[in-house]
């Protein structure tokens, strides 16, 4: 079987996922679904990605931080931390606008949970990263703009 890097990605968890769960001795069956199989992760524009999570009409909110760097000199490997303040913040989604698939990771969170995440990303060029919350229901974001030197989606 023919894999990209991030279906190998996908499959990987899954598999992991499935062996964890089979070792508790837990019932899921039709339970596990391969993650961006609706599309979301396989819409190419912004737009596409929004329709797809439900956020089409999300309103900017001063609540919610996003620490990136102003220039980053590879975008192979850009560190972005988000932090959402506001209250029943459930889900935080990850947008590169100019990326060839610009989602790049959703997180979902129980309401006892901190909705904080850092991780690394990878930017094709220069782009507003975006966070989607949703919190009470409703969706908001926040952006900020990284300059990328170096492409790191194959550029």
């Amino acid at each position: 079987m023919n894999y990209n890097r991030r279906e190998f990605i996908e499959a990987l968890a899954i598999g992991s996922g499935g062996c964890l769960v089979a070792m508790t001795g837990v019932n899921v069956a039709n339970a596990v679904e391969l993650p961006g199989s609706d599309g979301r992760f396989s819409a190419s524009n912004v737009d596409g990605v929004l329709s797809e999570i439900g956020a089409t009409g999300a309103k900017q909110s001063s609540d919610i931080k996003i620490k990136a760097p102003d220039i980053a000199s590879n975008g192979s490997m850009v560190s972005v931390a988000v932090t959402s303040n506001l209250p029943d913040t459930e889900y935080i989604a990850l947008i590169a606008d100019h990326n060839p698939h610009p989602l790049i990771a959703e997180y979902y969170y129980s309401r006892k949970a901190q909705p904080y995440v850092s991780t690394r990303i990878k930017m094709a060029k220069t782009s507003q990263v975006r966070a989607i919350v949703k919190a009470g229901g409703q969706f908001y974001y926040a952006s900020s703009e990284v300059k990328v030197t170096i492409g790191g989606c194959g550029g």
